[in-house]
């Protein structure tokens, strides 16, 4: 190497909702969208039904996310750009410390020792961008909707492909970043995180669902949780 190459910078990949934020950017975005009338009142009631049954104990919070990814498909169409940001500088205005303790902490110590922060996340890149440009990452991927010659939504997802995959992302992420996997840390909730857990050489579980935490035991990986106050290993 020569003497004034820095070597290359190692990564720290995380996902953002139920990891960092202590909820969903996406969700927020929606009921912000309601209260700006950019949505009707009455979509609530597409995604109302599975929120209480997870609530209950009775579903699963797959399916009622997926009914509010469904609300907004539905009726982000024709919506100025311009309006989608004003609703997701409100959404981080208002959540933007509504974080986990622990993750937050992790964050300020790896930048501290020089990491390259990576955010991947399924909610709109543009919410995601606000968000974690003041958490202090240095690159986001999150899911891009079209709009078009008049600036508004058309209701399409762009390259969806390339948010399909969490793994192909981080390898692609590393080459275009000229970063090393070398001392990477990775941190996931749920079981669609496996893919960049196993990329990684400190991958941690944190607040996992069932899925990812039976997974994580017998992977021996790191398992975090934290409630209320309270932070502890598993």
């Amino acid at each position: 190497m020569n003497e004034l190459q820095k070597p290359p910078r190692k990564v720290a990949i995380f996902d953002i909702d139920g990891t960092i934020f202590r909820s969903s950017l996406l969700i927020e975005l929606v009921e912000v969208f309601i209260e700006l009338g950019l949505f009707p009142v009455e979509v609530r009631t597409q995604y109302e039904k599975e929120k209480v049954l997870w609530l209950d104990r009775k579903g699963d919070y797959e399916s009622y996310i997926m009914a509010v990814v469904g609300v907004f498909l539905k009726n982000i169409k024709g919506v100025p750009y311009s309006e989608f940001i004003r609703a997701s500088e409100l959404v981080v205005a208002r959540y933007r410390h509504r974080t986990y303790k622990y993750t937050e902490d992790l964050i300020k110590d790896l930048k501290k020792k020089g990491y390259f922060l990576l955010a991947i996340s399924q909610s709109p890149k543009g919410t995601l961008d606000l968000f974690c440009r003041d958490v202090g990452f240095d690159k986001t991927y999150g899911r891009l909707y079209e709009t078009g010659p008049t600036d508004c939504f058309t209701g399409n997802i762009m390259d969806e492909h390339l948010i399909a995959s969490k793994a192909a992302i981080v390898r692609r992420a590393v080459e275009k970043e000229g970063l090393t996997l070398e001392g990477s840390v990775g941190v996931g909730d749920t079981e669609g995180d496996i893919s960049f857990l196993e990329l990684v050489e400190r991958p941690i579980c944190f607040n996992p669902n069932l899925k990812l935490y039976r997974y994580a035991k017998r992977m021996e990986w790191e398992t975090v949780v934290e409630r209320k106050d309270v932070i502890y290993k598993l």
